[in-house]
């Protein structure tokens, strides 16, 4: 029974944990459902916390329904994501490639969505990628935008 009550507190706070990082701009139901809330898409907006100046949005799906609605539920891999310069760009001299700049818990347990950046020196842009990850194996579905550095102002 104390494993079935912590496995709960789990399961409510993650979703708490997760959003820390990012703010909900807006949500559009794709579905009803009669018990618990609806299937939704979920919009968020985060800024990346090491280069001041780019915003990200990203859309993904919300399942809905009882499981949903008590955290139990895994969200489809499936995300959109758009990034933007808002602000006077720097790039540090020391950038790691691949880096984790947000992720969120799509599943009670074992499942994020991520997103990481990558700097292409080449073309003067960062690179943000999204994808899903499964304790097994991820999700081939990703999306990719790029935020070309210029002059701001």
């Amino acid at each position: 029974m104390r494993f079935l009550n912590t496995l709960l507190a789990t399961a409510l706070l993650l979703p708490a944990l997760a959003h820390g990082k990012a703010d909900t701009v807006g949500e559009v139901s794709t579905a009803f459902k009669l018990l618990g809330p609806n299937h939704k898409i979920v919009i968020e907006a985060f800024d990346d916390s090491d280069i001041a100046g780019v915003t990200c949005y990203l859309a993904r799906p919300k399942t809905g329904g009882v499981k949903g609605g008590l955290g139990l539920a895994e969200d489809p891999s499936h995300a959109s994501l758009s990034c933007h310069q808002t602000g006077s760009i720097a790039v540090p001299d020391k950038l790691k490639q691949g880096e984790e700049v947000f992720d969120v818990n799509t599943s009670l347990v074992f499942k994020e969505q991520k997103v990481v950046r990558f700097f292409d020196k080449k073309r003067g842009s960062l690179v943000y990628l999204t994808y899903s990850t499964k304790l097994i194996d991820g999700s081939y579905k990703s999306a990719v935008s790029a935020v070309p550095i210029m002059p701001w102002g």
